[in-house]
């Protein structure tokens, strides 16, 4: 498997599956897609997802990507996953933080307004270009007593809080000790799916 991501959350999901997989990303500017403002959460991350994988098949195919494949395309199989997600809070859809106040402010809604994940998964089998993609939500109800220097005490621990959408790191003890519940799954909330990836492969 071909990791289209250099998320530390998905690596980690994928490691726990016992998934062997080597990574092999090529970002693409993400900001310059959809509209935030208009589109569905589904629909825009669906839409990176695709796009990303687009532009990383077409890197494979041309040749650019060589380095992170240990055996050529045309001598093997492959199948490659790209993802993408957002963390809507109170009808806003949000990001990854551009700062560490941005990451403040977010944590901040979340003591009241509990926050909701939506994430995608598109795999496609190379070379035969099938694809297959799905969506999947969770939801994080936080205990209203969320502790204001949360954030901080995530940098200063370096958990890469600025590289998760919307600054939502489950998997962090410092932040497992504030959920009340979890409506759906932590790998969701992570960004990739463990019962998504495996219901995807079997349509692939």
């Amino acid at each position: 498997l071909l990791l289209g991501s250099a998320s530390f959350s998905r690596k980690l999901v994928l490691q726990e599956m016992g998934v062997h997989f080597h990574v092999c990303a090529r970002p693409i500017d993400e900001k310059s897609l959809g509209d935030r403002t208009r589109d569905a959460p589904h629909v825009l991350v669906r839409n990176l997802a695709s796009a990303k994988m687009q532009h990383l098949v077409r890197e494979i195919r041309a040749g650019n990507c060589t380095d992170d494949l240990p055996a050529p395309l045309g001598r093997t199989e492959w199948i490659v996953l790209t993802g993408d997600q957002v963390v809507t809070c109170d009808g806003v859809i949000l990001e990854k933080p551009e700062s560490v106040q941005e990451a403040r402010d977010f944590v901040r809604r979340y003591a009241s307004n509990p926050p909701s994940t939506v994430g995608s998964c598109v795999l496609t089998h190379l070379p035969s270009g099938t694809q297959v993609s799905g969506i999947d939500t969770a939801t994080v109800h936080f205990d209203p007593r969320l502790p204001d220097d949360l954030v901080d005490r995530l940098l200063a621990a370096d958990a890469p809080i600025l590289s998760c959408a919307g600054g939502l790191m489950v998997e962090h003890p410092f932040v497992k000790e504030h959920i009340v519940r979890i409506d759906g799954t932590e790998d969701s909330v992570m960004g990739l799916s463990k019962d998504l990836v495996l219901r995807l492969l079997d349509e692939l």
